[in-house]
């Protein structure tokens, strides 16, 4: 018996789709990408294994250079940012029981915002999602990147709702998923090469509710290690304290936290540390990487997919909103314009920067970390270069033109 009936695709089968972009990762290089192509009418999708919930609250990086605000404000992004973040121009170095302001702001003529990773994760799902209808999937599992050396690329995952898989056949790839995403494991053996440094410490990443204790960003170069006080609202402050590298955070109580606080950034005249509960700790390992290319085939990786920075100079989320606003552009004029030079200059571009940065977090490690050493040697030079930092106009306006990032604005 024979049937005009259409037959019913296999359960195995995945469920096809297409847009001209897939953004896999919902951070703040893959959402700036998003935002960029929706306002240009060009089709994406974005694939986040996370709840909205989770990147929305997820803590995160809070410190963002003045050129990247000034970006992300020309294409009609920074609308909360600019109402809500504080704004910081100094810092203040303590080391060796003194205390050294250094107004970078003044010197180099640009300021940092303060504003935590997720506010502007919110701000850019808000305006994605919400404001212009994007289309962006939440607690995908299973993503996987296929064909990206050919002209039909793909990327499949697992919906959570109905269990089944689903294709989305694409133009390219923009990879945004982070240091354990599943883009940067697609790359094929032997195309990148993958840089690696460990600085072999770690940080005690902190969150007390507790009002800032000053104004500024304060940085304590210690013996027994590095310490940082910063400010994150009027009612809540980061701190870091250097530790060993895999560190359990259940080894740092309260009562030793705030000693060690205390010790490491005690200096003349310091005002005492307002202290509070203890809201979040986990230890960082300090370690960076650089892929390069950042490019292969139908994929572009952006962020931490394709270079992790330690958060010593504060440059991770500048670097991945960097690459964000080169990549989106670039697919905007592939995509709209058929005009696919960008794209062909997309890792040479970002990779200037990325080791820019890469080098001055590794110079500005040994400042903030050279007395604890336990090297006499490195501890002399680290003092040396703080020295001539605050007593050489030249030397500081390097420095401060390094430290917020004034060279090329995209």
């Amino acid at each position: 018996m024979t049937s005009d009936a259409t037959p019913t695709p296999s359960p195995a089968a995945p469920a096809t789709h297409r847009t001209r972009v897939v953004v896999v990762g919902a951070g703040p290089a893959g959402l700036t990408v998003a935002n960029i192509l929706r306002a240009a009418s060009v089709d994406c999708v974005v694939l986040e294994t996370e709840s909205r919930a989770f990147i929305e609250q997820r803590p995160r990086a809070g410190f963002l250079e003045e050129w990247a605000v000034h970006a992300l404000e020309r294409r009609g992004l920074a609308d909360g940012l600019l109402e809500r973040a504080q704004v910081h121009h100094e810092f203040e170095f303590r080391f060796a029981g003194e205390r050294h302001r250094f107004p970078y702001g003044e010197l180099a003529g640009r300021r940092h915002f303060v504003y935590p990773q997720p506010l502007l994760v919110t701000d850019l799902v808000r305006r994605y999602a919400d404001d212009t209808g994007g289309d962006i999937r939440f607690g995908v599992r299973d993503v996987e990147l296929h064909g990206i050396d050919t002209e039909r690329p793909s990327v499949s995952y697992t919906d959570p709702d109905t269990g089944r898989r689903e294709r989305i056949d694409c133009d390219t790839v923009a990879g945004c998923d982070g240091a354990r995403g599943v883009c940067r494991e697609s790359l094929p053996q032997g195309h990148s090469t993958i840089a690696r440094h460990d600085y072999g410490i770690g940080w005690l990443a902190l969150l007390a509710e507790a009002p800032p204790s000053s104004d500024c960003v304060v940085f304590g170069a210690h013996p027994r290690g590095f310490a940082a006080h910063m400010a994150r609202s009027p009612q809540v402050t980061r701190y870091y304290l250097e530790c060993p590298p895999g560190d359990d955070p259940g080894n740092w109580p309260h009562e030793r936290v705030w000693s060690e606080l205390r010790l490491r950034l005690a200096a003349d005249g310091a005002m005492p540390l307002t202290e509070g509960r203890l809201i979040e700790k986990r230890v960082l390992d300090m370690h960076n990487y650089v892929v390069e290319p950042m490019s292969y085939g139908r994929l572009h990786l952006a962020g931490d997919a394709a270079h992790l920075a330690a958060p010593i100079a504060a440059k991770g989320m500048n670097l991945a909103l960097h690459d964000a606003l080169l990549l989106g552009d670039a697919l905007v004029a592939h995509c709209a314009r058929g005009d696919s030079g960008g794209l062909r200059d997309y890792s040479a571009a970002s990779l200037r920067r990325v080791w820019q940065y890469q080098e001055f977090s590794q110079w500005l490690s040994e400042v903030m970390h050279g007395a604890s050493s336990g090297d006499p040697f490195r501890a002399g030079v680290a003092t040396a270069r703080l020295r001539r930092v605050f007593g050489s106009p030249a030397a500081a306006a390097a420095f401060a033109e390094l430290y917020i990032g004034k060279d090329i604005d995209p």
